[in-house]
């Protein structure tokens, strides 16, 4: 039986803490739409780095019995979509996240969003 969306959400954080990945913000989607009951956005300061996250990610959700992972962009590195199903991460280089500014198209259209929105405690 595969985890569930809290599950994989804590999965995710903590491989994005392991990985040093900056301003890791999980937005709860949950009653608000169906696409996913969570989204978590965060940046890596290089491609490489970037990279690297997408593929720790990748082993760790399967790992955790997810299938079905769908993961778009990772070949450019610039901005990573990893759809785990019921949590959609967004990884991104420094530039094109201000660029696109998931978190204030999402507040807007979301206003809970941004209050409950939390950021990854450093372990």
């Amino acid at each position: 039986m595969p985890p569930d969306s809290e599950s994989i959400l804590s999965l995710i954080q903590q491989s994005l803490d392991d990985d040093k990945a900056d301003r890791v913000v999980a937005i709860d989607l949950a009653g608000k739409t169906s696409i996913a009951d969570f989204m978590v956005i965060a940046t890596g300061n290089t491609v490489r780095q970037v990279g690297a996250m997408t593929q720790h990610l990748r082993e760790r959700l399967k790992k955790a019995g997810l299938k079905g992972l769908s993961i778009e962009g990772e070949a450019n590195g610039d901005w990573v979509l990893i759809d785990s199903g019921d949590v959609i991460v967004h990884l991104f280089r420094p530039e094109v996240r201000a660029f696109y500014n998931l978190e204030k198209l999402w507040g807007e259209a979301l206003p809970e969003s941004i209050d409950r929105a939390s950021t990854v405690a450093s372990a």
